[in-house]
């Protein structure tokens, strides 16, 4: 499986991605420059965490309108398997791949820490080798990572199995907990928590690495 690593400017968290999928996970990942206007041959893409085009107006704005997003969007809608993590997150809800939007956290203070996380759902591409209802440590590293929608969203999410990830300890205000949501067809991941940061025992936790493990796991699966 060949992952893809955007890199915007901003971006610090390409890295991490990078070594957990070609390193911890043991497949192929390369980076994505922010002008490219095609993907190649990726099988799934990694929007990173950081501060992209450092995160004026509103985190991810600028971000959407780099030539890349172009790709990744029609990407997406082909069907291809696309996360998005923390800054990448931002972005997803900014081109509008991903419903709601993230704004400052309730106690207007960057959180960095160790956050427990609920398995919602393994009925998803990034989540099937997970356990529903599983426990995972997991970091957060934000600011502006209070997940909001209004009701009927949130509703539609609720009923049609798209809430990926809960918070245990909510630490943001993020609305009915949420910390992770789905794209209507479920091939588009968004999430706070950095899963990359816990892909390796030398961090601590290696609960993140489920979460590409589902991902090698499913498209082998359509491979087949």
């Amino acid at each position: 499986m060949r992952f893809g690593v955007v890199v915007f400017p901003g971006s610090n968290c390409d890295h991490d991605a990078w070594y957990a999928t070609s390193r911890n996970l043991g497949q192929e990942a390369e980076y994505i420059w922010h002008d490219s206007k095609n993907l190649g041959s990726f099988d799934a893409v990694i929007l990173p965490g950081g501060f992209s085009y450092g995160d004026y107006l509103r985190c991810g704005a600028i971000a959407k309108f780099s030539p890349v997003m172009a790709a990744v969007r029609k990407f997406a809608q082909d069907g291809g398997l696309v996360i998005g993590i923390c800054n990448g997150f931002q972005i997803l809800v900014e081109t509008g791949l991903l419903p709601g939007a993230l704004i400052r956290n309730r106690g207007l203070k960057f959180i960095c820490r160790e956050e427990p996380l609920s398995v919602e759902t393994v009925n998803s591409p990034f989540t099937c080798r997970l356990a529903k209802g599983a426990h995972l440590r997991v970091p957060i590293a934000h600011g502006e990572g209070c997940y909001v929608a209004d009701e009927r969203t949130l509703d539609e999410l609720e009923a049609e199995d798209r809430v990926a990830f809960r918070y245990l300890d909510n630490p943001n205000g993020s609305l009915r907990d949420i910390a992770g949501v789905l794209s209507a067809g479920r091939n588009v991941l968004g999430m706070m928590p950095h899963p990359e940061r816990a892909s390796d025992p030398l961090m601590g936790s290696t609960d993140g690495l489920g979460v590409f493990q589902s991902m090698a796991a499913s498209f082998a699966a359509q491979s087949r």
